[in-house]
């Protein structure tokens, strides 16, 4: 007597499957973020996240093989996620150097990029790591050149600056604010301040700024002249 072929599962289950596993590995990455803002890397273990999420340390290791990698693809999501609030925010500012200060502060004032930074630091030494922080620092800086370029096109803005190198720069330049404010304790606010004088002076040499292949998401500064501290008026906004 022959046996026929096994019988395959249904569909319909194994979209099941993908659904449990995605909602699963998106519950890890929410609960991981809070633990790993609120105490730090080192001083979070597989367990406790397993516990937030309800979930077993197994399914950890299952869907990020590591804890470190699952720390890095926390802070790669949540700051594409604070790009995109930031330039949610800049959308509704009236001119172009509030545009950028809405920016900055709303990048400034969450602890995004402070968590992306020693991601990045972290990856130095792990090279299976750096592949995900150069994706994400180029999807930041992808999302905040459309963003830029979106809006200079809807509002008439002139610029004598490729908008490329706007995007590119202000990720640079938020990111380099982030590291010297945070190991020196500085406020946001004075983050914000340093970080807006940077955006308006701008190196007058016209060479592009080395790609700190860091990000890109909510916004740019605009070039030397995107805030009123601009001396060309022929690079102001435009009704």
């Amino acid at each position: 007597m022959t046996s026929g072929p096994a019988p395959r599962a249904p569909r319909h289950s194994a979209r099941a499957t993908r659904s449990a596993g995605q909602r699963m590995r998106s519950a890890l990455l929410d609960h991981a973020s809070v633990l790993f803002r609120a105490r730090g890397l080192s001083d979070v273990a597989v367990a406790d996240i397993a516990a937030a999420a309800d979930a077993f340390p197994s399914q950890v290791t299952y869907y990020f093989g590591t804890k470190e990698a699952l720390f890095v693809e926390a802070a790669c999501r949540d700051l594409l996620h604070a790009a995109r609030a930031a330039e949610e925010a800049a959308h509704a500012a009236r001119d172009r150097h509030d545009y950028f200060r809405a920016l900055v502060e709303s990048v400034m004032q969450t602890d995004a990029l402070g968590v992306f930074v020693e991601a990045m630091t972290l990856a130095r030494r792990r090279g299976d790591l750096q592949p995900l922080i150069a994706r994400t620092v180029e999807r930041l800086q992808d999302e905040g050149l459309r963003a830029y370029a979106g809006e200079m096109k809807a509002r008439g803005w002139k610029s004598r600056q490729d908008p490329a190198l706007v995007a590119r720069r202000f990720w640079t330049v938020a990111i380099g604010v982030t590291i010297e404010g945070h190991a020196t304790g500085r406020p946001a606010g004075l983050l914000i301040a340093d970080m807006m004088a940077l955006l308006e002076n701008p190196p007058s040499t016209g060479a592009a700024p080395v790609p700190l292949r860091a990000v890109t998401g909510g916004g740019e500064p605009d070039d030397q002249a995107s805030d009123p501290a601009s001396s060309d008026p022929a690079s102001k906004d435009q009704p």
